[in-house]
């Protein structure tokens, strides 16, 4: 009897060891994964709140909320599924479909770089009238949760990529988590953005002098702060967007962009010194925002030339 209760008690050793190794792999793998991911939840962070603009004070966490659950049935409901799928019975069109998904980010990355620059606008703007308040916030959220569609492809997609040789338990509690945290940290940080200039009106009425000052440094970087977050999201996209499409072609055995950016980002980190590393990446972060802006641009191009055929055919 006691030796088969110190063999239980072995075996159930075994089992808990075994049972803290997955937990610290899943772990690992989430910590792995989340970082790759991290040029599209800013991104996503970035590209958000320009949602949440034209609506009164009380509508603005609600309207949060409401993405936030899209984007959340996004990840969980369609995209976790179909990633899992893909994974288990059809690895290979993983990557095909990042590069889709960074195309696509290069393109409407692009697309506001040519608007900015003075090119028409495409899509819908601030600027038209709001005449039913009710359907604007629906149409607005639609769009936001669309967005955020393309953009948690991205993110499920990457993270996949990145805990590909685990087993499918592992990647779906992986991909699972992965999708929560981002889009609690998202959300989170555009509730805080949106209401930032809120808080700081509240902090100016309090009768604290130093309160008011912080509130009013609030209120005025508020506007500087969305006008950043626009070309953050923009650089952002085109960044993500050619960087994965520079990896994708490097997989499919067509590397001279991506083997140049390298060499050149290692040349950089050789020259730099101890400020090597950030250097470095941040010359490879750049090549790839100018491969995105030039694949994007052609795929504007073409977008707009077979937009306009449609047209002609369609009178």
């Amino acid at each position: 009897m006691p030796s088969g209760l110190v063999a239980l008690l072995d075996d159930v050793s075994v089992i808990a060891r075994a049972a803290a190794a997955s937990i610290d792999d899943v772990g690992a793998g989430v910590a792995k994964a989340g970082s790759k991911a991290a040029g599209v939840v800013i991104d996503d962070a970035a590209v958000t709140p320009s949602y949440v603009t034209n609506f009164t004070p009380d509508r603005e966490l609600p309207i949060i909320w409401a993405i936030a659950k899209g984007s959340l049935r996004n990840k969980l409901l369609i995209l976790l599924p179909a990633a899992l799928v893909l994974s288990e019975f059809l690895p290979v069109a993983i990557i095909p479909l990042l590069m889709i998904g960074g195309l696509y980010l290069s393109f409407e990355g692009a697309e506001k770089v040519i608007e900015k620059l003075g090119g028409a606008k495409h899509g819908e703007t601030l600027d038209d009238p709001v005449e039913d308040v009710a359907e604007f916030e629906r149409q607005r959220t639609a769009g936001a949760i669309r967005t955020d569609f393309i953009l948690s492809a991205e993110i499920m997609a990457i993270a996949l990529s990145e805990v590909a040789d685990a087993d499918l338990l592992q990647r779906a509690i992986i991909l699972v988590a992965v999708g929560i945290a981002i889009t609690a940290l998202v959300y989170g940080a555009v509730a805080v953005i949106v209401k930032m200039d809120d808080i700081g009106l509240h902090l100016v009425r309090r009768s604290s002098a130093a309160a008011q000052r912080i509130g009013r440094l609030l209120l005025k970087a508020m506007p500087v702060l969305l006008a950043l977050l626009s070309s953050v999201g923009t650089i952002a996209m085109l960044w993500v967007g050619g960087g994965i499409l520079m990896h994708g072609l490097e997989v499919l055995g067509l590397g001279a962009p991506a083997h140049f950016a390298h060499g050149l980002q290692h040349g950089v980190e050789d020259a730099t010194g101890a400020l090597g590393g950030a250097l470095g990446w941040l010359t490879y972060a750049a090549l790839s925002a100018v491969f995105g802006l030039v694949s994007g641009a052609v795929a504007a191009v073409v977008v707009h030339l077979v937009q306009g055929v449609l047209g002609k055919s369609a009178h």
